[in-house]
């Protein structure tokens, strides 16, 4: 008999699948901001301010900044007013002032009259003569404080001046000769520029009432003309 031989089981090759290659995708590199650009715009500000005008300026402008009272285009303004003012007086003399004064009282019917110089390179504010019920009070003669301040409401009436706007407004207490207003029955005040023409802002006068007058726009020609008066 022939016998058979069964072939040997042979065991299954396993194949390796080979996986694909996963590169590695670095993230984009985020370049550091160069402070280059604001170094050169510091250190030309630093040579642009050889002055103290220039220093005034620049810590006025960067007052008004952070005080967040004033907008930015308000800079074009206070600077034409710094540049046009005039180191000799442009406003006449107290007998002259104080003659307009009781006259613009009389004809508004107002509480109170107060005449103030200011002198913008060192924001300074004068009171030159007050005006009340009684007549004159001389307590607050050559009072001097700041011109802009951190009222938002003087500020406001301030760069509207140097508009050439007359400015009114409910009174808000905030000083010496606002306190003196009040104590007076002042309740609203209207602001107007010594001499009124836009940008040249050597002084103003403030007028006091008991409510808002019913004919503003009267009011505002009014102190337009004694303001005129009252300038050289």
């Amino acid at each position: 008999m022939v016998t058979t031989r069964k072939p040997a089981k042979v065991a299954p090759v396993k194949r390796r699948v080979s996986r694909p290659k996963v590169e590695k995708v670095e993230p984009p590199k985020v370049e550091a901001p160069k402070s280059t650009d604001m170094v050169g715009r510091i250190t030309d500000l630093i040579k642009w301010v050889d002055n103290p005008f220039k220093l005034f300026t620049v810590i006025l402008l960067s007052f008004l900044f952070f005080a967040g009272y004033f907008a930015w285009d308000s800079r074009v303004v206070i600077l034409s007013a710094i540049t046009n003012s005039k180191h000799e007086p442009e406003i006449k003399e107290i007998k002259v002032l104080e003659h307009v004064a009781q006259m613009l009282r009389k004809d508004l019917e107002a509480e109170t009259v107060l005449v103030h110089k200011v002198n913008l390179v060192v924001n300074s504010r004068v009171t030159l003569l007050a005006y009340g019920p009684k007549g004159k009070d001389i307590t607050l003669d050559g009072y001097n404080s700041t011109l802009f301040g951190k009222d938002p409401i003087r500020n406001a009436a301030v760069i509207a001046m140097m508009n050439g706007e007359v400015h009114c407004d409910k009174l808000v207490a905030s000083g010496k000769t606002s306190e003196w207003e009040e104590k007076n029955g002042v309740n609203y005040i209207c602001r107007g520029s010594i001499p009124p023409e836009m940008g040249a802002f050597e002084g103003y006068v403030s007028v006091g009432f008991t409510k808002e007058p019913q004919d503003l726009g009267a009011v505002k020609t009014r102190i337009n003309l004694a303001s005129t008066e009252m300038a050289k």
